[in-house]
């Protein structure tokens, strides 16, 4: 009877643990003369811009742009019209020339689930003056095309803003459902300027 156990133990030991789940960080530019398609361009309109840009490894960056003003959209969007849903700061904004994108590696599989880019957004008080925000998004994959900002990091007097932003990015963006969940705000001593989303 007691060769069993030693047996069963001896099974487990041969088996391979399941490779664990890593989470790590890759960066790509955008740069919209150089990375990016333009759909849509009306100078004389406002400004309007529509454009489709080289992500990570072929997951997509759409840009939006109007009235001084972007909304971006990270992965497979879902079939319609676009933008999904419009989402942006209420101030005149942009956004910077670099994406961090967070990927989960399991084995030989690696798939980006968040992203993390700085946002430049006018100050109400004083329009020459600028403040940085942290926008993580969830990406949106082939098999389920939901993506969405998560969550909001005020960068400007915050040395700890990259490390904050991952963490909430690595906590919530999977699970995130977007038009539902409530994003996260954290700002510091530099207040959140407005962000809204609004539906298609």
């Amino acid at each position: 009877m007691r060769l069993l156990p030693l047996l069963a133990t001896l099974a487990l030991a041969a088996t391979p643990a399941a490779a664990a789940e890593s989470i790590l960080s890759a960066y790509t530019d955008l740069d919209a003369e150089r990375d990016c398609t333009v759909i849509e361009l009306d100078e004389e309109g406002g400004g309007v811009a529509n454009l489709v840009c080289n992500g990570y490894k072929g997951y997509p960056v759409l840009i939006f742009a109007g009235d001084l003003r972007e909304t971006l959209f990270y992965g497979y969007p879902p079939e319609g019209d676009l933008p999904p849903a419009w989402e942006s700061f209420g101030a005149f904004n942009s956004t910077g020339p670099k994406i961090e994108w967070r990927i989960a590696k399991n084995g030989d599989d690696e798939i980006p689930f968040a992203t993390i880019h700085r946002w430049f957004v006018s100050s109400v008080d004083d329009p020459e003056k600028q403040i940085e925000v942290l926008a993580v998004a969830k990406v949106a994959q082939v098999s389920a095309r939901e993506g969405c900002t998560v969550g909001l990091v005020v960068a400007s007097g915050n040395a700890k803003a990259n490390e904050t932003a991952r963490k909430v990015a690595d906590e919530n963006a999977r699970d995130f459902a977007c038009g539902v969940d409530q994003r996260i705000e954290i700002s510091g001593k530099v207040p959140l300027p407005d962000f809204y989303r609004q539906e298609p």
